[in-house]
């Protein structure tokens, strides 16, 4: 990127963002940030942060001299992120919005209006990095093991990463943290935020039961004995252990019950004491996005299903409708339908795609 380009920056209010905004400063870049405010809806609660994250980004913009843009893509968020969300879940399954979210409104929406401000490229503060240029980048791990984000940005697409800069990727958090520190950011020891994307950190089955209807039945063992009741399918996730109400059944073992699967059919949650019961050697999945020009399969590489998860190793191949299939040396625990596989050569982020299914066979 030429010396003195505008750079538009996400800030969102938090310390990664900031941070990244005063580097772009320090390397000389006309730097402007853009706050996104993509929820409309006010309850009145704890979990709204919007206006205070608002706030946080303006004392930054203005302790670095820039100029602060806002933007409202709340209609363009539950259309294209949030409406995918719920039919998801109605359809028994666990999405991502994060991931989606980042396709859809980080790199898309906010990608198309920071253009329209003028802006020659834009940044985030993602902890991630990308090499090359054009149809060369590739999009690689942030340095920082603990923060790297890769694994969100496997569904954006490699022209979307077009003039676009993570000034983070080779920093470490508390490096991050360190810098706004002495730059004297209020915000410089913020709290990561967490929960789904741009809605915030809420109690979730509370927060579902106002879009998706609970529609109780029936759990059973592997064995089709009923054991418990379940609200809805929705409102459980494979592997999940918390929650269930399970315990003291005359017959079973003192030990935890676990979310095995989902049987929509007969709107059964199927559980199990036994933790070998769910693991998976194997995974299809659709919705493939390579960010390398698309590999040559079956293609031996690493793979993730789910974020923080260490790199497992797995051969990747084609399926007759179009599908991959997903096969690991070692066995998964909980692979979920709805969620993503990420795959990677080293550091390198080769893509991912959407979990269809899975098996032990």
């Amino acid at each position: 990127m030429r010396p003195g380009a505008t750079i538009i920056v996400g800030m969102s209010g938090g310390v990664d963002s900031s941070v990244a905004a005063w580097l772009l400063l320090e390397a000389g870049y006309a730097v402007e940030g853009l706050f996104m405010k993509n929820w409309e809806e006010d309850d009145g609660t704890e979990y709204c942060t919007a206006l205070v994250d608002l706030e946080d980004a303006q004392r930054v913009a203005s302790r670095l001299g820039i100029t602060l843009h806002t933007a409202n893509f709340a209609a363009e968020y539950w259309d294209d992120v949030f409406d995918a969300f719920l039919r998801e879940y109605r359809a028994g399954r666990t999405p991502n919005p994060d991931i989606l979210c980042n396709r859809e409104i980080k790199f898309k929406q906010f990608a198309d209006y920071a253009r329209h401000l003028g802006a020659d490229a834009i940044a985030t503060g993602h902890y991630a990095r990308l090499e090359g240029c054009a149809t060369a980048l590739r999009l690689k791990k942030g340095l920082d093991p603990d923060k790297d984000q890769s694994y969100f940005l496997q569904a954006v697409t490699r022209p979307q990463f077009e003039n676009c800069l993570f000034p983070l990727g080779d920093l470490l958090k508390p490096a991050v943290r360190a810098h706004a520190k002495t730059l004297g950011f209020h915000n410089a020891q913020k709290k990561d935020s967490t929960g789904i994307c741009f809605i915030g950190e809420r109690r979730f089955s509370d927060f579902l039961e106002r879009y998706v209807a609970r529609d109780p039945g029936h759990m059973c063992d592997t064995d089709g004995r009923i054991v418990g009741e379940h609200i809805g399918l929705a409102y459980y996730t494979i592997g999940q252990r918390q929650g269930l109400g399970i315990g003291g059944l005359p017959g079973y073992r003192e030990r935890p019950w676990y979310v095995m699967r989902k049987d929509k059919d007969d709107n059964r949650l199927i559980v199990t004491q036994d933790e070998g019961d769910l693991a998976s050697n194997w995974l299809s999945a659709g919705e493939v996005n390579w960010l390398v020009p698309e590999a040559e399969l079956p293609l031996r590489c690493h793979a993730k299903v789910r974020y923080r998860q260490p790199d497992q190793v797995a051969t990747v191949s084609a399926r007759a409708n179009g599908t991959l299939r997903v096969a690991f040396d070692d066995p998964q625990r909980a692979v979920t339908p709805g969620q993503y596989v990420c795959f990677y050569d080293h550091d390198v982020c080769l893509g991912g795609a959407v979990i269809e299914s899975a098996g032990s066979c």
